[in-house]
């Protein structure tokens, strides 16, 4: 199985809320790195680490995928081709 695979296979229930979560500490931080004029130089070192380990989170979680046998994988026929877009197609 190769990373496109991996990525368009559902995500555990709750590795998609970590996914979310680490999407808002990304948020947040570069919200918070956008307004460097106005920011202590401490409160923009550690906006520096939430959007590193908001980005590390959401990364990892989508690649989390279910095992064959649970309930919520969806039955084969519903899955996309990867073939079908033609920026995930990896045979060009």
């Amino acid at each position: 199985m190769n990373l496109f695979e991996r990525i368009m296979r559902p995500t555990p229930r709750f590795f998609r809320k970590l996914r979310n979560f680490g999407i808002g500490l990304t948020a947040i931080g570069g919200a918070i790195v956008g307004n460097v004029l106005y920011m202590p130089l401490l409160l923009t070192k550690i906006a520096g680490y939430l959007i590193v380990a908001g980005t590390v989170a959401s990364v990892v979680s989508q690649t989390v995928i279910n095992g064959e046998d649970d309930n919520d994988y969806p039955p084969s026929d519903c899955m996309l081709d990867p073939g079908s877009n033609p920026l995930l197609d990896i045979n060009r």
